[in-house]
């Protein structure tokens, strides 16, 4: 399936039950700069835009997903850009920092990249950033194996293959200090939200007989959880590259 359109129809799961991202991991991606104008590749329903804005930036919410920019709360601070990762339609050298949050692996990392060399300022930073589940944790952990039996496709492989690349992709194309700024955080969890999450995954049946089976299995593992509560262990990771005056970016 396209990613352009794959989540038009779980983008109101998405915008209430996706987890959101560790205060102090945002503040280490805009680290340095004063108000920046970044841009938000794969920006979604706005979930790290909002965040972003609420640290001082200004931000292009770039999300070719109509139901998923439609759902981007409005407001000061967030401007939703009907456009790709790609081709953002962003003017040259306009933009202080590039973000793409849980959203790398479905773009063309070289076409990108050139993409961002070009929106960018001469002094810039780019970062992939994914929140992953904690396996060591019990609860975490046995959600993974249930939903592990469900999976409709090789999506998460594939990710998780992608964030692998992240690092050897911003060197090759010249950024510098290239780093990873990782963050664990918890999520609370009641059977709303744990479904809900769920249910917004793409890889994920989201009705028939699999989801009905996955939701028993989901249910029966939320009315005992492992660990003595229900609540998600994640580690948001930031992959993150510089840019400055001595750099030119092929």
């Amino acid at each position: 399936m396209d990613p352009t359109t794959r989540f038009g129809a779980r983008a109101t799961d998405y915008a209430r039950f996706r987890p959101s991202y560790p205060r102090a991991l945002v503040e280490a991606v805009l680290d340095g700069f004063t108000a920046p104008a970044v841009a938000d590749l794969g920006a979604g329903t706005g979930i790290s835009a909002w965040l972003l804005a609420a640290c001082g930036a200004r931000v292009y919410a770039v999300e070719p997903n109509g139901p998923m920019r439609a759902a981007i709360a409005p407001g000061d601070g967030v401007i939703a850009i009907d456009a790709t990762a790609e081709a953002t339609t962003l003017a040259d050298a306009s933009i202080d920092v590039v973000t793409a949050f849980q959203a790398y692996h479905w773009f063309d990392p070289d076409r990108v990249l050139r993409e961002v060399a070009r929106i960018t300022r001469t002094t810039a930073r780019f970062a992939a950033v994914w929140n992953e589940r904690d396996r060591d944790d019990a609860f975490t952990a046995a959600y993974q194996r249930v939903i592990d039996r469900f999976v409709l496709d090789e999506t998460e492989r594939a990710r998780i293959a992608r964030e692998g690349t992240v690092e050897h992709d911003l060197v090759r194309h010249g950024w510098r200090d290239v780093r990873r700024v990782c963050v664990r955080h918890e999520r609370p969890l009641d059977w709303a939200t744990l479904i809900g999450f769920s249910r917004s995954a793409s890889y994920l049946p989201k009705s028939g007989p699999a989801y009905d089976a996955m939701e028993v299995a989901l249910r029966g593992l939320f009315d005992a959880p492992p660990g003595g509560s229900a609540r998600f262990v994640l580690v948001a990771t930031a992959y993150m590259g510089e840019r400055d005056e001595s750099v030119r970016v092929e």
